[in-house]
């Protein structure tokens, strides 16, 4: 332990030689969160020697985590934490952490022409879309969103939009909430401002991020009415904002009073310390119009067709977790580590994988990866906690496994690994899927029905469900693996 830990108060390690000075604010990121933390603002600091790319982070509706940051000039620890032993860094990329429901500073940042890059970690039910993976404008925060931007823009004197301008202070006070439409009122303020197109880049856990985010904005904006969302700034958001394409790779468990003490023992007096693994991946295919880090010298990979990375990560990494999640659980585990080095768990993601593998191109490699994968869930000092992966399960059971199952369905293919990880999903919710959940009213509606494994099967996956062969597979499915 260091008998002297320093504290983290930018000016006076940027007067001792520590800290190069803060970058100017070129980012601007929409969750801040351990997972960006992390990842995204670990590898901004890794390629910023020359300090031109500072960040500007929002939470989502929580300040504490800016609140936090802010008190020590948004400086923090990251814990790299290997099988044996730790490696303490400092990162200082995040310049400036702000509450999310400040949408004056968003606005404000959007509107800046040196801002050239929006990343997102919202996580997967951030985005508020349904199983058609269009976004809902029926949710009911969208939909109070839109309604309340939809009296953002002074009244118009008559019939033709665009010649009014939009009245920045209406739509601070208008008070979006969801992420989404968030960063639709900065992009509307930013074309309002004649401000240089921008890249925005999801960083989530979802197939085709980019072009469901795209897709997800274009719908928002066509909500709005033309007096707000005129006809040439849909034009400029569908054609002339740069939408990135991500696949993201490292295990970020939450923090505990323990990961403090190993910032104290390298020196360091840390309110808001991190604990991430060694491993780290980052995938990404598109433009940025108005340049970017150099993530690759970090070692970001930059590709024409992501497709094959993305469902890689998404279906092995995020499948297998999703899986253990449920099955773990329901077997009185608490942590990753635990439930892998269960038989009976890892069977159910070792099924699913030769499946899932399956649906990959044939120049993807997964051999490797699943060894890989195999000894960073086996890694017991990363203390990755079920309960925290099983968060907005349904969204996640939806995604990363009954796709598979339904690609294979389609073709008349084996697909009881698929439907034996759904009934481990099905099992867990039934007896005891208590996790916090954005769909918490669909499944409480399918808990409560005359079957409810019918009804569960049946959100997360409509096809599976009319399916009869496979439906019948899942039920039979839960009469061996319940409480095994």
């Amino acid at each position: 332990m260091n008998p002297h830990p320093q504290s983290l108060d930018r000016a006076a390690l940027e007067a001792s030689g520590t800290l190069r000075p803060s970058a100017p604010i070129r980012i601007v990121h929409l969750g801040l969160g351990a997972f960006h933390r992390a990842h995204q603002a670990w590898y901004t600091a890794r390629v910023d020697a020359a300090g031109g790319w500072g960040i500007a982070a929002f939470t989502g509706r929580d300040a504490t985590q800016a609140d936090l940051l802010s008190s020590q000039d948004c400086l923090y620890t990251l814990v790299e934490r290997g099988p044996e032993r730790d490696r303490v860094e400092l990162i200082p990329s995040i310049v400036e952490a702000v509450p999310g429901s400040n949408v004056q500073r968003l606005l404000d940042l959007l509107a800046d022409p040196a801002v050239a890059v929006v990343t997102l970690t919202i996580t997967e039910a951030g985005y508020r879309v349904g199983p058609d993976g269009r976004i809902d404008l029926a949710d009911e925060v969208v939909a109070g969103d839109l309604r309340r931007m939809a009296g953002s823009a002074n009244p118009p004197h008559h019939e033709e939009p665009g010649s009014e301008r939009l009245d920045r202070g209406q739509l601070v006070a208008a008070a979006p909430v969801a992420a989404l439409t968030r960063l639709l009122a900065g992009l509307l303020v930013r074309y309002e401002a004649g401000a240089a197109p921008l890249a925005i880049v999801p960083c989530d856990n979802l197939p085709h991020n980019a072009a469901l985010t795209r897709a997800a904005l274009v719908d928002l904006a066509g909500a709005l009415p033309l007096r707000i969302a005129t006809p040439a700034f849909r034009a400029w958001l569908a054609e002339t904002v740069a939408f990135v394409s991500t696949s993201v790779d490292r295990i970020t468990p939450r923090s505990t009073p323990e990961v403090a003490s190993a910032a104290r023992a390298a020196g360091w007096n840390d309110a808001v310390p991190i604990v991430t693994e060694p491993f780290h991946d980052w995938v990404l295919s598109g433009d940025f119009p108005a340049g970017r880090p150099a993530w690759e010298r970090a070692g970001a990979r930059f590709v024409d067709d992501i497709d094959g990375w993305e469902h890689r990560k998404l279906w092995l990494l995020n499948g297998a977790h999703t899986i253990l999640a449920a099955s773990g659980l329901r077997r009185g585990h608490t942590t990753v580590a635990q439930a892998v080095a269960d038989e009976h768990c890892l069977a159910l993601v070792e099924g699913f994988w030769v499946e899932a593998v399956q649906e990959l191109g044939d120049d993807i490699e997964h051999v490797e990866y699943r060894a890989q994968l195999l000894e960073r869930f086996r890694n017991g000092r990363i203390e990755h906690q079920l309960r925290q992966i099983a968060a907005d399960s349904t969204t996640k059971a939806r995604v990363r496994v009954a796709g598979i199952a339904e690609r294979r369905l389609a073709r008349a293919e084996d697909a009881s690994g698929c439907l034996r990880a759904l009934a481990a999903w099905v099992d867990w919710v039934v007896a005891d899927g208590d996790a916090p959940d954005s769909n918490r009213a669909d499944l409480d509606r399918a808990l409560a029905a005359n079957h409810p494994a019918g009804a569960l099967i049946r959100l997360v996956s409509p096809a599976v469900a009319e399916d009869p062969a496979a439906r019948a597979e899942i039920i039979d499915a839960l009469g061996s693996i319940a409480g095994k």
